[in-house]
């Protein structure tokens, strides 16, 4: 397949739209099922170098969820303890422990799972049918892939009657070193950013403590890697193999770490008990679900506890997650790691993430106020390394 039409490009007024190889090559991809459209096939081919990049990084099977060309989580496959599996809707899952691969989408698909709501899924590695059996019970618009076991393939194919895009592709692939994209009709040229992410890159450890452990040396990695296929300006939170927070698209590097960083608070309390034992009505699914634990804990929209509102989620009424039970209950959590694609500007930031049980950092650094930041950082005792490399993504 040389080309490949699509029904129309990010909106519907946008005709026609097609993807192709610009030498005339065949595509590195097979279409298994469905027809994924435009923005499908930019979240398909972002989301697939940010797994590959981060099994190459980990040697561990890595996956993705991505929404509007930016990453809601990524994982690496870390078995889950009890509570974790049970914030992530997985503790019905026969056989996870045994999949590596099913661990890691679990932790990336349960991360922010209202952002994961019709999402697209990569996979670094091949689909095994305890995955698939995860991705069929959720919203989602596809997956890409390197392969698939034929009973996970027969699974997915069963999603959305029939309709569920599934895309292989061709592991080996490799692109030309020179990309370009078109703007208002003017053609931009880059060098692709083949800029590899490893532990050699957190040796510049600029504050007073240097104890980066290595629970911190992968997190940071995945937390990097992850902000490379991030819309900039991007800051991510990352414990545990798994991105928990991630801050997209926002023109202050603050806004960013605030929004990351309140993601990563909502992931850390939707392991408190009290969010574990919501007495949900049986009928109530896991989308509905998620909507209520985040009015739950946020106090956004509703208050779910409310009389007449708790009545349509709830068999009894739970009571409230007050501000001072979910500070007392943050203020336990420490060993976060957090990364950021472009230096600290202020010192704000730091501030900020030491809310949210930050002590590892790593950003590129270069900024007039360097030494405000890691001054920051010391007075917290936090660990912090300058990897040189900016990591903006558009």
């Amino acid at each position: 397949m040389k080309e490949f039409e699509l029904k129309y490009g990010c909106n519907p007024n946008q005709k026609p739209s097609r993807i192709f190889m610009e030498d005339g090559a065949e595509l590195p991809i097979k279409i298994l099922c469905g027809r994924p459209g435009y923005i499908n096939f930019l979240d398909a081919f972002n989301s697939w170098q940010l797994v590959r990049e981060l099994k190459a990084a980990t040697g561990l099977p890595a996956v993705t969820s991505f929404k509007h060309v930016s990453p809601t989580s990524a994982a690496v496959g870390i078995p889950l303890s009890e509570k974790l599996k049970k914030a992530c809707f997985v503790d019905d899952i026969e056989g996870l422990d045994e999949s590596p691969l099913a661990c890691a989408y679990a932790r990336a698909r349960g991360t922010d799972r209202m952002c994961s709501f019709g999402d697209w899924v990569a996979l670094s590695d091949v689909c095994d049918v305890t995955t698939a059996l995860m991705i069929k019970r959720e919203v989602s618009d596809g997956i890409i892939a390197p392969g698939y076991e034929p009973e996970a393939l027969e699974i997915l194919k069963g999603k959305r009657k029939g309709s569920y895009n599934i895309v292989e592709i061709d592991p080996d692939y490799i692109p030309a070193e020179i990309e370009r994209k078109q703007v208002f009709g003017i053609t931009f040229e880059q060098g692709r950013n083949n800029f590899e992410i490893n532990e050699a890159l957190l040796q510049n450890i600029v504050t007073d403590n240097k104890a980066m452990t290595d629970a911190a040396t992968r997190d940071l990695i995945i937390a990097l890697i992850t902000l490379k296929y991030t819309q900039s300006n991007s800051v991510c939170f990352a414990v545990d193999g798994q991105a928990i927070g991630v801050g997209a698209g926002q023109q202050s590097r603050v806004h960013c770490t605030r929004l990351a960083g309140g993601k990563a608070d909502t992931w850390f309390l939707r392991q408190h008990d009290k969010v574990l034992n919501l007495p949900f009505k049986p009928t109530l699914g896991r989308p509905d679900r998620d909507n209520v634990i985040d009015g739950y804990i946020n106090q956004n929209e509703e208050d779910v506890c409310a009389d007449g509102n708790w009545q349509k989620y709830f068999t009894e009424q739970p009571a409230p997650f007050t501000r001072e039970e979910q500070k007392a209950y943050l203020d336990t959590i420490d060993g976060v790691a957090l990364g950021s694609d472009a230096f600290f500007p202020f010192d704000d930031n730091i501030e900020r993430a030491f809310r949210s049980g930050v002590k590892y950092i790593a950003q590129p650094g270069g900024s007039i106020r360097d030494d405000v930041v890691i001054s920051c950082c010391n007075k917290y005792d936090m660990v912090m390394a300058f990897t040189g490399m900016r990591l903006f993504h558009h």
